[in-house]
């Protein structure tokens, strides 16, 4: 039995390829049961490759571990009936099906929770379960949809879709909070209720800034390239080797850069006084800074600048933010199994000091707990 602070709680999860498993992977780390149940060619991702890791696709093997894997064909009424043997036992659903998909097997929100009306019902979608309900749902569709490719690349250049699913990972935190949230309702009522979360709305809420400027100020961002439409210094600048971040953000932090360049008196300069004064005076401010940070190397600068307490960054390749989080003391790796199946795995995100995330399980094979999950589904002393 998993310990951790959902030890106890069992997820039947229906879902595939991103958001849904990604949130399952995050609650069987905090300690829930997670039963993957995947069809009979299994999950999608499993043969998204390159890369992989031996024969497994390395998408799946990142967002699935801690879970049992069942195969069911949901169209064998046999396997359709072990399946809703599942929820009716279950604590959670997780599905990202199209709206209304698993009604057909009897797994939808109306008839699972008639049956088990404590269940908390968690569906992921792309457009939400209302007029857009038919539309598929896939993150690179929502980033061109929402407004995000608008906002990505050089002004007057093509859009770009971010270089993750974005809005799939923040689908997913924002099922784990809803599912969370409903549980403590529950606790206080003994009621299930249906969680519903969707691609469009997360990309919304998280375009923060950008979408506060249309909602609240009729503004219509533009592409800036790595410029930052509210503050600057906060952008990638050129050293006398590499680029470095520097995200010089209030006054303070300001007067700091100058102090660090050896340009006091910039600080000074009625001009750059304030950060509304900065941002529209950008192209005044920005060469007097690039003078000095052309005069060395940007590791030199990052130490400077962090020492003094300036936001400054190396721009890493995916191996150099391993690197730097290692030297952080972050541990951002955790090996999951053992022997031929243990499988490096990033750390979960969270730390709690009384009940930290456990790795108990590596990302399964495909039907790898099925034997075992038939047999206690058809104990009708369950």
């Amino acid at each position: 039995m998993a310990d951790g602070p959902l030890a106890g709680v069992l997820v039947a999860d229906f879902s595939r390829v991103l958001a849904g498993p990604y949130a399952t992977m995050l609650l069987a780390d905090l300690g829930a049961d997670v039963v993957k149940v995947e069809g009979p060619r299994g999950d999608d991702t499993r043969s998204w490759t390159p890369p992989a890791r031996g024969e497994t696709s390395t998408y799946y093997l990142g967002v699935n571990r801690g879970k049992r894997s069942i195969a069911l064909d949901l169209r064998d009424e046999r396997d359709a009936r072990l399946a809703r043997e599942l929820a009716r036992r279950a604590d959670v659903l997780v599905e990202n099906f199209r709206p209304g998909g698993l009604d057909r097997y009897g797994l939808g929100y109306a008839a699972v929770s008639a049956a088990n009306p404590g269940l908390v019902y968690a569906s992921i979608s792309g457009f939400g379960s209302g007029a857009g309900a038919r539309v598929p749902g896939y993150d690179l569709m929502v980033q061109a949809m929402s407004g995000l490719m608008s906002l990505t690349g050089e002004p007057g250049g093509p859009p770009y879709r971010a270089g993750i699913s974005v809005f799939d990972v923040m689908a997913g935190n924002h099922a784990v909070i809803g599912v969370l949230a409903a549980l403590r309702h529950r606790d206080a009522t003994g009621r299930g209720q249906h969680v519903e979360v969707n691609l469009m709305s997360s990309a919304l809420t998280g375009l923060v800034n950008q979408s506060s400027a249309y909602v609240a100020g009729g503004v219509v961002p533009f592409r800036m390239g790595n410029a930052h439409p509210s503050v600057f210094p906060y952008e990638p600048l050129p050293t006398a080797d590499h680029d470095l971040i520097v995200a010089a953000a209030n006054d303070g932090q300001f007067r700091k850069l100058c102090e660090v360049l050896g340009i006091p008196e910039v600080a000074d300069d009625p001009r750059f006084a304030r950060n509304a004064d900065r941002t529209q005076r950008r192209d005044e401010l920005r060469p007097l800074l690039v003078a000095r940070l052309v005069t060395r190397p940007a590791e030199e600068w990052f130490a400077l600048l962090v020492a003094a307490g300036v936001p400054s960054g190396p721009i890493n390749t995916i191996d150099g933010g391993f690197a730097a989080a290692e030297r952080f003391g972050l541990e951002p790796v955790v090996v999951v199994g053992e022997g031929e199946r243990a499988v490096p795995t990033t750390r979960h995100p969270i730390r709690f000091s009384e009940t930290p995330a456990g790795y108990a399980l590596p990302p399964p094979e495909l039907d790898e707990h099925g034997a075992e999950l038939r047999a206690w589904l058809e104990d009708s002393h369950e």
